[in-house]
């Protein structure tokens, strides 16, 4: 399966200028009849334009409209409001193609703060970008699925529709952004239009999204989304080149916010920001997140500060998830190397005196993947096989009974790690099989810890845990 560019090919001719071979590669995506070699690599290709066959709205075939869903719960009790199976994505066609992300599984349940960690070029942003259907050429979806499970506006429970967002056309994808799936970009220098004022970007979603409003309604609502983010109402008539960075970054969390979606995605929003604008960006999010209800993707480099953040963490190198688990697990007992060496990257200042190591080497060219492990030339612990045979993205032994995940304790374990390590044949070494300890048990919902902060069930690191971070400080 290949899915084309996001949006209208009309758009992309003229927002995405480029080279003519890459605006032909955009604008006619190979098809069997046409590339038969293509198609023979990368697999069932889908037209340029959708098949007039195709369900309308791209919604999921097996959903009908009168019935009412209730998506997953799994273990968590739950629930379920994005769901990304066996996501590919590659950049180019043929054997000049390089795998980005491959077979990426993610699940994002409502109200939760889901992290992505990694070091540059390991292919979170192209995962976010791909789940929206924003990859640009020459990037292209080759596989996989994402599922989003919307529920209608001011419905506490009830009937659930489920959208097959790689199936879906460009009216229902314009449609979906902004009002149910939001994005915040890295850089809001550049995500802003330079040459219109902030009321102008504020007023224009609410234009294609609530036409029956009227101008003076959009300005209030406009009020209204900065003074929810901290800037007063007497920047609405300013450039971006005349906020600052952090107010900037402020705006572009208004924007995503302004239709109330359901989910956000954050592609590292404090990029380049001062510490103490970050610690205010950061706490003003968590805040609206708890008084509008909507599930985040943050997506970051800095894995102490997901640590605050997050409800759970998808740790990923070289395009592949290699470790996913809540953030008190990561925190307190990692299994896979590669998380073990980003945890050892950030100092403490309470506890016992350690030393910091780096990990050694850099990321693996994706033109040039090693066999096996991508990680086993930096792993100190890499064995034989590592170099021979790639790791499935498992439940580690340690943590399952009777080969299932163990469901006995208070909040069951959800981990997956992705290390030959873990497979029970040996045993692992000491700094990868720290057992986890029994957290206190939080209700599914809210709760309010005792020193005052807020966590959503019990997957947050435990108010006992001291966790330091050069933005958010301690906290303990």
């Amino acid at each position: 399966m290949v899915v084309r560019a996001a949006g209208p090919v009309h758009r992309l001719r003229r927002y995405r200028p480029g080279p003519a071979q890459l605006r032909y590669r955009r604008d006619r995506q190979p098809a069997d009849a046409q590339h038969p070699q293509g198609a023979a690599q990368q697999g069932t290709a889908i037209p340029a334009r959708p098949h007039p066959r195709r369900p309308r709205r791209g919604r999921n075939t097996s959903v009908t409209q009168t019935q009412t869903l209730n998506p997953s719960k799994a273990t968590t009790g739950r629930e379920v409001v994005l769901e990304i199976r066996g996501l590919d994505v590659d950049y180019g066609f043929g054997p000049d193609a390089v795998r980005a992300v491959s077979g990426a599984d993610l699940t994002l349940h409502r109200g939760e703060v889901l992290g992505l960690a990694g070091e540059s070029g390991s292919g979170k942003s192209t995962l976010a970008y791909a789940l929206t259907r924003l990859l640009r050429a020459p990037g292209v979806i080759t596989g996989g699925e994402v599922l989003f499970h919307s529920r209608p506006q001011g419905a506490d429970a009830g009937p659930v529709e489920t959208v097959d967002i790689l199936a879906a056309d460009a009216k229902e994808l314009g449609r979906m952004r902004w009002s149910e799936l939001a994005v915040v970009f890295q850089s809001a220098m550049h995500a802003l239009n330079p040459v219109a004022r902030i009321d102008a970007q504020l007023t224009d979603v609410l234009k294609a999204h609530r036409r029956h409003m009227s101008p003076a309604e959009r300005r209030e609502r406009a009020v209204e989304l900065l003074r929810m983010v901290g800037i007063s109402a007497d920047r609405l008539r300013s450039y971006p080149h005349e906020l600052s960075g952090g107010m900037r970054q402020r705006v572009m969390i208004a924007m995503s916010l302004a239709l109330e979606p359901q989910v956000v995605i954050m592609d590292e929003p404090t990029t380049a920001l001062d510490v103490v604008t970050q610690r205010e960006i950061l706490e003003e999010l968590m805040l609206l997140r708890e008084r509008l209800g909507f599930a985040v993707v943050f997506i970051t480099h800095d894995l102490s500060l997901l640590l605050e953040l997050a409800d759970s963490i998808a740790v990923m190198y070289a395009g592949r998830i290699v470790e996913r688990a809540s953030a008190a697990e990561l925190f307190r007992a990692p299994r896979h190397p590669y998380s073990l060496g980003l945890k050892g990257s950030f100092p403490s200042l309470h506890g016992e005196r350690v030393r910091m190591e780096g990990i050694p080497g850099a990321p693996p060219s994706l033109k040039s993947m090693p066999s096996g492990c991508a990680f086993h030339p930096r792993c100190k612990f890499a064995v034989d096989r590592c170099k021979v045979d790639l790791p499935p993205l498992a439940t580690p032994a340690m943590d399952r009974i009777d080969g299932l995940p163990d469901v006995s304790a208070p909040t069951p374990t959800q981990r997956v790690s992705s290390c030959w390590l873990h497979d029970g044949q040996q045993a692992a070494p000491d700094a990868l099989a720290l057992p986890f300890p029994t957290p206190v048990h939080l209700p599914d919902q809210v709760a309010t810890a005792p020193n005052g902060d807020t966590a959503s069930g019990a997957d947050r690191v435990p108010s006992s845990t001291t966790v330091t971070h050069p933005t958010l400080g301690s906290t303990s």
